[in-house]
């Protein structure tokens, strides 16, 4: 019988809500952290003892040195990526090898992969995704056609492998006419990064994971991106490539429904998103600019200013229905504590028709807005939920009647310190 359970860490709306941080300041909780979905395309900020990490495979978890972290068989991996991103947190006094595994089910990103990320997203003309160009899309369809490489087949017969896949690669671009690039520099680093990956703990983490669950300890599961942004159940066909759901963890990770515990829901008191695809709340004004330059709303991997806007309440209750979010964890709200007035979008409208539910095509629906007045106070330096202004308390006790979910941490500051507990 499976006495641990998996608690899943999840973004809700369009992912850079702050799950690297989250993830550090629970990490003391569990005995081990997994990520379950995602590659290099999402990156997680941490700031530790004073210094920025920005991880992109490896999950947050790293920097508790007592506790096992895993990249599970629902990852797509760079190894030249990871080579650099693991390399830094060594130099930094980090021992990976010995606390950091990784599934031979997760499939690895070609330097061609990238190539052709590049070159499927030239051929959309105007229609473009706005993907990252890190080869994610082009992983995970051959996935799903089941011609991709996988970790596992570093370990035999692996040039081979390499040279069939690149082979067809090759041919894909030339009939694309997309011919215009070289790899050569890129592919030594990558095979230098494969030969890295040699010396980590490549095995069966399903296993492995289920094998903990049975001697009673217990898994965080860390998810990447946002529910807005999933293969399935985001605003496609502007999405990412996996399933950033709490789905996904049983699927990205190899463990069962019944092991699932609580699921924690993370959002910003305020909304943005990344690339192309529909966006209702967006704001197009000095109030969009304002936000993003208090929040640094910049992508962490890709340094893309993010659109920003206010809180989309249709997008958060929709995120938690999917998921089955039992607890809500509210981000950056300090970087509102500027403003006099602060919305939160409560529907959306198009043609003189209203509607509170996720309609399949977000497409040309208009906000419809409750204003609230703000706090006007300085929440930085706060360290308990007692000291919140009324107009902070009032605006998060709508949220929790809105979305009839508890918002049990509020985060008012970059800083694990700066993460309080309401209940």
């Amino acid at each position: 019988m499976v006495k641990g359970k998996v608690d899943a860490l999840l973004g809700i709306v369009f992912g850079d809500e702050g799950k690297g941080k989250v993830v550090d300041v629970f990490t003391p909780k569990y005995d081990v952290v997994a990520r379950f979905a995602g590659g290099p395309n999402a990156g997680h900020t941490i700031i530790f003892e004073d210094k920025k990490f920005v991880l992109r495979s490896i999950p947050s978890g790293i920097f508790d040195k007592g506790k096992l972290n895993i990249i599970g068989n629902g990852c797509v991996i760079a190894p030249d990526l990871f080579m650099d991103e693991a390399r830094e947190l060594e130099a930094s006094g980090y021992d990976l090898k010995n606390r950091l595994h990784i599934s031979k089910r997760a499939h690895l990103i070609l330097p061609t992969h990238r190539v052709l990320d590049r070159a499927y997203e030239a051929a959309k003309g105007k229609n473009k995704v706005g993907t990252t160009g890190k080869g994610i899309g082009p992983t995970y369809s051959e996935k799903a056609s089941r011609t991709g490489l996988r970790v596992g087949d570093i370990l035999e017969n692996f040039q081979q492998k390499y040279q069939a896949l690149k082979s067809r690669h090759e041919q894909i671009l030339s009939e694309l006419h997309y011919t215009d690039y070289n790899i050569t520099e890129e592919e030594q680093k990558w095979m230098e990064g494969v030969e890295y990956m040699r010396q980590f703990s490549l095995t069966d983490t399903e296993t492995e994971i289920n094998q903990a669950l049975r001697q009673g300890k217990n898994v965080l599961a860390e998810g990447a991106q946002g529910t807005m942004l999933d293969i399935d159940h985001g605003t496609y066909p502007f999405v990412s490539s996996s399933s950033t759901t709490c789905g996904g963890v049983c699927t990205g990770l190899g463990v069962a429904p019944n092991t699932i515990g609580q699921v924690f829901g993370i959002f910003k008191a305020y909304s943005t998103r990344v690339g192309s695809g529909p966006f209702p709340v967006e704001l197009f004004d000095e109030t969009g600019d304002k936000i993003r330059q208090i929040g640094h709303e910049y992508g962490a991997v890709t340094g893309r200013n993010r659109r920003c806007g206010w809180l989309d309440l249709v997008a958060l209750k929709y995120a938690i229905m999917v998921n089955g979010v039992t607890q809500l964890i509210m981000m950056k709200s300090d970087v509102l504590d500027g403003f006099d007035t602060i919305r939160a979008c409560i529907a959306y409208e198009k043609d003189g028709q209203q509607t509170t539910d996720m309609p399949y095509d977000t497409e040309g629906w208009a906000p419809v807005y409750r204003d609230f007045p703000g706090w006007k106070q300085d929440l930085t330096s706060l360290t308990s939920a007692y000291q919140f202004p009324k107009e902070l308390k009032d605006y998060i006790r709508f949220i929790e009647e809105e979305t009839e979910t508890p918002v049990t941490i509020v985060s008012v500051g970059p800083d694990r310190a700066q993460t309080i507990y309401r209940y």
